[in-house]
């Protein structure tokens, strides 16, 4: 049986967040139904000017428009709005292979998973350029390094969802920081995620990257550094405190010295804000402390939200013939 035909009693709906795709839609769109004959195929129009509706209409999907602009904005309305078991999403510029769909659904229900990533494997300079595999790379450590798990390509377009991880999802971000924001949910959650290798290739002629090197990936790099606030709030003020601890301690040092061996203090300027400076270290190490507290209450929040869903229903099934046969 193929895994097309496995999927067909499960409700899943597939997001394909477009801006300007007329080229690729259509493509994409068939490959899809092809794949995952049982979907619903939703095509969200994000302001295009091309007649990416229209091809993606007649192609079979389920057209709908977003209005506010960026892919983070589409991503945040269609979770909101579509109801299914298990979520699919892609973008519709043809770079991904769109015929390996059902193979992360397939994945993500025996695992059973919350969250299956689609690793790009691509297989020319043109699909894929140096800058971005670098700076990709690099993404993808920092906030391994931070969260305390790494997945292999943070930025990946192609992704599957549980309903749990969908319906726990505060999808924050506005743009191309959606693909950051929906790798931290899963490891500060510590869900179950699952990677498998998908073909990667260059856009079809006359389709346009809407991705900007060194602006998009500034943009994401200030994300992560803002999650981690918010999240890692005793990391982030106690490395802040750690700087201006030591700047404190380069200050205030001589004048010290200065005081043991004369008993007068010769630069009181200096000893004042070498005082405040460490004064000030001492309060951010405390708030750090502080707000620690809170974000323990949102990820409680956030963990109570996602048991609040049904698992995986594969999973279900299994863990019900194990304990039927006493396993």
């Amino acid at each position: 049986m193929s895994p097309a035909q496995e999927l067909a009693d499960t409700e899943i709906a597939v997001i394909v967040p477009c801006h300007n795709e007329v080229v690729a839609v259509g493509k994409v769109v068939s490959e899809l139904r092809a794949a995952l004959p049982s979907a619903r195929i939703y095509v969200y129009d994000n302001n295009s000017t091309d007649g990416t509706a229209a091809a993606a209409r007649a192609a079979g999907a389920i057209v709908r428009h977003e209005s506010r602009k960026g892919k983070g904005s589409v991503v945040r309305r269609a979770f909101a709005d579509v109801d299914a078991e298990v979520y699919l999403l892609i973008d519709g510029d043809d770079t991904y292979d769109a015929t390996r769909a059902a193979d992360l659904v397939k994945v993500l229900l025996d695992g059973p998973y919350d969250h299956v990533v689609g690793v790009r494997r691509h297989s020319n300079v043109a699909a894929y350029r140096p800058g971005h595999t670098l700076g990709n790379r690099v993404l993808t450590g920092a906030a391994g390094a931070l969260f305390g798990r790494e997945i292999t390509d943070m930025l990946s377009g192609y992704r599957a969802f549980s309903r749990r991880y969908v319906k726990s999802f505060p999808a924050l971000s506005r743009e191309f920081e959606i693909e950051t924001e929906l790798t931290i949910h899963s490891l500060h959650l510590r869900v179950p995620v699952a990677e498998i290798p998908v073909g990667y290739k260059e856009r079809p002629t006359g389709g346009e990257s809407k991705l900007r090197t060194y602006r998009d990936g500034l943009r994401i790099l200030g994300w992560i550094v803002g999650v981690t606030r918010l999240e890692r709030p005793t990391l982030f003020h106690g490395v802040i405190a750690a700087v201006l601890g030591l700047v404190s301690m380069i200050l205030g040092t001589p004048v010290i010295l200065d005081y043991l061996a004369t008993g007068l203090v010769p630069r009181f300027p200096t000893a004042i804000l070498a005082s405040t400076i460490g004064l000030i270290a001492v309060l951010m190490l405390t708030l750090g402390y502080l707000l620690d507290a809170g974000c323990r209450s949102r990820q409680e929040a956030a963990r109570l939200a996602y048991l609040r869903q049904a698992a995986p229903r594969a999973g279900v099934t299994n863990d019900s013939q194990e304990a039927q046969q006493g396993v």
